[in-house]
């Protein structure tokens, strides 16, 4: 009958704002949770079918969760650098375990960025979830794929080790005084590279000639350690020419080939034209006999500790000191400079060298496109990933997890992985945490007109209780 149907209406009242009140007491528990997303509850009429010729019968009311997982927090100012905020719609895909994930292991996604590195080195939430990007590989490529879990790994900044860069370049920057009188070793014709060498000085003895002018360079080998290269400069006879020796400091650091000792590396003739600048035309003229026979691509080459003996004008780094091959490339004739011959006091106006000494790990930084780079105190940086971001063609139907996480439904569709920046994933940013999206205000008022909804519910069941009492009443 209709007061029993008014009676169950009210009941469904009763059990509809009570999930409304559970909703909006979940967001105001969680209005300060990083990354949370508000739910509320959604009602909707429940009518029952009406025969005609019969009274209305109430069919009551049901209350649905909404969960605005699409809708975005502010992002507010963190405290590290592995605070991870997304101004998008991308995920960051995170796991329960850090070491051995497999592709049937269950992926979670989440906005909570509150990343931390723990003992091991992974990065991981406040909920204990380990993030997961692509990693560099050998080359220092990133392999991308928008659907493979299987490529993804979860990132570890604790395993990166200390970090050295081999020199590679050397920009001069100096002058040789063009009024330089002759050495006496020049003038009575003993000086030779072979056998009576500025590589042969020493100022106790008297033995080798004297150098009018000498640069060090300092080089990087490939374990970080310091060596150094001097090249010695002798005024020659010829106008506009030195006499040049390259050699390493201390000797015992190359073992060159014939034509070379005492730690020599290169020997020859440096050119230069009346104006003073270097003559690259005179030196290719002069071809073997020249220091660099093509200044613009002036190039010493090392043979590795391990390399065979030196062949006849060739040169190794030595045996005990265990490093590989390397190649310098000297640039000469740099237009802010190089190596020039003015009549003014021989100098060295700037010596500059790409490479480092070895460094160890100082920082982690993560920019806005998910790369996460290394920082060490030798100035080098190395990126070790990328973190990878997971959108949803239906975020709003992704199911809720403990830990502020979500994972897959068949009505959230299934996940698309992308760098940020594309396709609509969001930009990363850095020391920034997404913020809730609870609003105080509105969850407040919600609650007051639940209260009083849920109120006037019972009242309709006390209403009903009275009239079947006055019908039952009936007869006495």
């Amino acid at each position: 009958m209709s007061i029993n149907s008014a009676m169950m209406a009210g009941v469904s009242g009763l059990t509809a704002n009570s999930a409304a009140l559970a909703a909006i007491s979940q967001n105001i528990a969680n209005v300060n949770t990083i990354g949370y997303k508000r739910s509320a509850a959604e009602f909707q009429t429940v009518v029952n079918s009406q025969t005609t010729g019969t009274g209305y019968s109430a069919g009551g009311v049901l209350a649905n969760a909404r969960h605005y997982t699409s809708q975005n927090g502010q992002l507010q100012r963190g405290s590290t650098s592995t605070d991870l905020g997304i101004s998008g719609n991308g995920f960051f895909v995170v796991t329960d375990k850090a070491e051995e994930v497999g592709v049937t292991d269950t992926r979670l996604f989440t906005r909570a960025g509150a990343f931390r590195v723990d003992n091991l080195g992974y990065l991981k939430n406040t909920a204990g979830l380990y993030l997961q990007g692509w990693p560099v590989d050998a080359n220092g490529d990133i392999a991308t794929d928008p659907s493979d879990l299987s490529r993804l790994r979860t990132i570890n900044v604790g395993s990166v080790g200390g970090t050295a860069e081999a020199t590679t370049r050397v920009q001069l920057n100096a002058n040789l005084r063009s009024s330089q009188a002759l050495s006496a070793a020049v003038q009575n014709g003993t000086y030779d590279p072979a056998t009576n060498s500025m590589a042969m000085w020493n100022a106790e003895t008297g033995t080798g000639v004297k150098a009018d002018f000498e640069l060090t360079v300092p080089v990087s080998d490939s374990k970080g350690g310091q060596r150094n290269i001097a090249i010695s400069f002798l005024k020659s006879d010829v106008p506009n020419q030195w006499y040049a020796e390259v050699r390493a400091i201390p000797a015992s650091d190359v073992e060159s080939g014939a034509g070379l000792a005492n730690g020599q590396i290169k020997t020859g003739i440096v050119a230069f034209t009346q104006d003073g600048r270097l003559d690259t035309a005179a030196m290719q003229a002069l071809g073997a006999a020249a220091l660099f026979d093509d200044p613009s691509a002036a190039v010493l080459t090392f043979g590795g500790s391990n390399s065979g003996a030196p062949a006849a004008g060739a040169f190794k780094w030595a045996d005990g000191l265990g490093i590989a091959e390397q190649t310098l490339n000297f640039d000469l004739t740099a237009a802010a400079g190089g190596l020039t011959q003015y009549d003014s006091a021989s100098v060295v106006q700037a010596t500059l060298t790409n490479g480092t000494a070895f460094g160890n790990l100082t920082d982690v930084k993560i920019d806005e496109q998910g790369f996460v780079t290394a920082i060490f105190d030798n100035g080098v940086m190395r990126r070790i990933a990328q973190v990878a971001l997971a959108t949803f063609p239906s975020p709003d139907n992704l199911i809720e997890t403990t830990g502020n996480a979500f994972r897959v439904s068949q009505a959230s569709g299934t996940f698309n992985l992308k760098a940020a920046g594309t396709g609509g994933a969001g930009l990363i940013g850095a020391n920034q945490l997404e913020a809730s999206t609870v609003d105080l205000s509105t969850e407040f008022t919600g609650l007051i007109t639940t209260q009083r909804a849920y109120s006037a519910s019972s009242k309709i069941i006390t209403t009903a209780d009275e009239m079947l009492a006055e019908l039952i009443s009936i007869k006495r």
